[in-house]
């Protein structure tokens, strides 16, 4: 079955359409239901917007998993920008109950670069917990953490948001998912929502299960798995009939609260658009971040091997360092965050370059998905020649 390429390129992209389409047809010939969406701006204008697959649009609306983090992780760096938020301050100072189990000398910059030993619960959330913020940050409130905060860093995959959300909460008297309507998506008409309109559910693509291959799946097999593990506390998967990952996304009752961690919807524009506004000047207004807030979010703050993860990553103030994790031609200070299904999303200030993508069927072998090196290589190359 072939599908058509959709979509247009700047002159000069020719390439990436070339890389996308290519991309299509190999995988097409193992999974032919195939579909995704490519976007990509350099220096607030879009070069790139491509998709593909059956009943797909430019408007088609997908589970982008941790690609909501970089949402939560802008509205905490606006703050910080205002001064409202303090990096370098204890957590104590904005939520004093923080300090339970030893907790009390933890700082913002440290929770936020996954330093602060608190991945999760020992008795696990239910699927309703997980679905709303206010209740994890307060459960995980009295939780003892994982490992003394500050020496060593570890993913915070389902609960970082909420975290985070609890500081802006405390600090403003306002959710994240409010300040991030009013001063990042409204204003810019993204769609990438934390908390999907019942209005906009006509949109959204269930996100379809991993359909691994048998060598793959003898992969995924032998993966060091344990319901008493820091992956699986993290992941939540420890509890009694744990649902799967892919059951999160196709929650309606997560959809519409946009929990903060891995609860977003969004197209490949609302990824790249959110992205470009960042950092470049679009539909005439200024840049969000000034060039200093861009220096302290891109900057590593936690690099080295990831206790959940258990391989290399690197974070910045929020967001992964998306050189040092998966494209080091990026320029230094490039952030962004990918999601469990394969899509991703990044800026790189230095080349000016915002990009995203999105996919229905979660790719192997989790987190970014394989193709994004082949497509984030021809944008930046790209754009580096304009």
């Amino acid at each position: 079955m072939t599908q058509e390429i959709h979509g247009t390129v700047a002159d000069g992209f020719e390439g990436v359409r070339e890389e996308f389409a290519a991309f299509a047809a190999r995988e097409r010939r193992e999974r032919p239901d195939y579909e995704g969406q490519l976007c990509a701006y350099v220096h607030g204008r879009r070069v790139v917007d491509l998709w593909t697959g059956p009943e797909v649009t430019a408007e088609s609306l997908y589970g982008v998993f941790s690609c909501t983090k970089g949402a939560a992780h802008l509205v905490a760096a606006l703050l910080v920008q205002d001064g409202t938020l303090e990096p370098d301050r204890k957590v104590t100072y904005y939520w004093p109950e923080f300090s339970a189990e030893g907790k009390g000398e933890v700082t913002l910059r440290d929770l936020l670069a996954h330093r602060a030993g608190l991945v999760g619960l020992d008795a696990g959330f239910t699927d309703e917990e997980l679905a709303d913020d206010r209740v994890i940050a307060e459960r995980l409130a009295d939780q003892r953490p994982f490992w003394r905060p500050g020496t060593a860093f570890g993913y915070h995959a389902l609960v970082i948001g909420a975290l985070t959300g609890e500081v802006v909460r405390r600090a403003t008297g306002r959710t994240l998912q409010e300040l991030y309507e009013d001063r990042v998506r409204a204003p810019y008409g993204l769609d990438f929502f934390l908390g999907l309109p019942e209005s906009e559910e006509p949109r959204f693509r269930s996100v379809q299960p991993m359909a691994p291959t048998p060598e793959q799946r003898a992969v995924l097999d032998g993966l060091p798995t344990g319901p008493h593990t820091l992956t699986s506390i993290a992941f939540n998967t420890h509890v009694p009939d744990a649902g799967e990952l892919v059951d999160h996304a196709n929650s309606r009752l997560v959809r519409a609260k946009g929990p903060a961690s891995a609860g977003g919807v969004a197209s490949a524009r609302g990824l790249a658009g959110m992205y470009a506004a960042a950092i470049s000047s679009v539909d005439g207004r200024p840049p969000l971040l000034k060039p200093d807030t861009l220096a302290e979010v891109g900057q590593i703050h936690s690099v080295g091997y990831d206790l959940v993860i258990r391989a290399h990553r690197a974070f910045g103030m929020g967001f992964q360092a998306t050189a040092e994790n998966w494209y080091p031609f990026l320029g230094a200070g490039a952030f962004g965050h990918s999601g469990a299904g394969g899509a991703q999303a990044f800026a790189d200030p230095r080349s000016g370059l915002a990009y995203g993508y999105t996919r229905r069927r979660s790719a192997f072998p989790g987190g970014a998905a394989p193709e994004n090196a082949g497509f984030v290589r021809a944008v930046h190359t790209a754009a580096l020649a304009l």
